[in-house]
């Protein structure tokens, strides 16, 4: 059912941007803002995003513009799909066009290095006044603009805001829930980019399914305990922000984590792998910042620290997974 007089902005056109505007685009009236304009004018003419989505085609519906002005002046919702390393410089320009009490989505899964704060904390520090929600989840673009079916979550703590972001989003086959744990969904999008790396660079060292579940149980460990210590609900750990999008980032090649930790895992550099994709791969970005706040809280977060490690010490990924199965044993539930 089309939602007559709402209007979506969606700003970043990489694959889950793209991916979401193509969504909400069935629902009301939106426009995917590109950086480039030869992107906008491509999927204006042909319906179809080479750069990152080039076998699929976006619904006629969806319009595209490389003017950040004519997309947000106007908007009822505006959806920021920006890494996290340029979000703040896209916001403070959003923050110069948009409405009043215009709602804010954030789609990017990354923490500012410089200051340690969550996307939904740098959005309200630059844009004041504006309710701010966060989409997150199990969500690979590729399957979810195949039509496979899948769940998300919108997190907001207000209830009103965060029905309506449902139905916006919301399609046939993807079913889309409410949370109103902000803090506990960011926290685990972020962690679960970090933990994905170290399943990936096992994989990459051969090994199998007992390793990535062991990678998966103890990450989400990790995640809950920081979560648990910024003040989230646990239970949100449990639910599809949590273990859903570690399953999913940890076990897919369409991860972007995932696949640098595989190469890892095989013997690349990190300067190597990132030289050769244009893709954002936001663990390697976040791991130091997720360390720094987990230190911060008093929170152990051992797979992070090897993480950390290996993409930013040079530290052999054989090394990290040394350092890991000898650590000093201990009650599976301990602290």
């Amino acid at each position: 059912m089309v939602l007559s007089g709402i209007r979506v902005a969606v700003i970043g056109a990489g694959s889950w941007g793209t991916t979401v505007a193509a969504l909400a685009s069935v629902n009301t009236n939106t426009v995917l803002w590109a950086r480039r304009r030869v992107l906008a004018d491509q999927i204006n003419e042909t319906h179809v995003n080479a750069d990152y989505l080039e076998s699929f085609t976006l619904p006629e519906e969806l319009t595209a513009t490389d003017s950040l002005s004519d997309a947000v002046v106007g908007a009822d919702v505006v959806v920021m799909a920006v890494p996290s390393h340029g979000f703040r410089d896209v916001a403070i320009e959003v923050a110069q066009l948009i409405r009043p009490w215009v709602p804010i989505v954030t789609l990017s899964k990354g923490i500012e290095r410089t200051t340690l704060k969550r996307m939904s904390e740098v959005a309200r520090e630059v844009v004041p006044g504006h309710p701010v929600a966060v989409m997150t989840g199990p969500n690979l673009a590729k399957e979810i603009l195949a039509g496979q079916p899948a769940a998300s979550v919108v997190a907001i703590d207000d209830p009103t805001i965060a029905i309506e972001l449902q139905r916006i989003f919301s399609s046939p086959t993807l079913r889309v829930y409410t949370n109103s744990d902000v803090v506990g969904c960011e926290v685990a999008g972020v962690v679960k980019n970090v933990i994905a790396i170290a399943a990936g660079m096992a994989e990459g060292m051969g090994f199998g399914d007992n390793t990535r579940a062991t990678l998966i149980t103890r990450g989400l460990a990790e995640m809950t305990r920081l979560g648990v210590a910024m003040d989230s609900d646990p239970v949100t750990f449990s639910g599809l922000a949590g273990i859903g999008d570690l399953i999913a980032t940890c076990s897919s090649k369409q991860s972007r984590n995932n696949m640098v930790g595989l190469q890892l895992g095989q013997g690349q550099s990190i300067k190597e792998i990132l030289a050769a994709t244009k893709m954002v791969a936001e663990g390697v970005k976040s791991s130091p910042s997720v360390l720094d706040l987990a230190r911060q809280h008093g929170v152990e977060m051992p797979i992070t620290e090897q993480v950390v490690a290996v993409c930013h010490d040079d530290l052999p990924a054989r090394d990290a997974l040394e350092a890991l199965m000898h650590r000093s044993s201990k009650s599976e539930f301990e602290t």
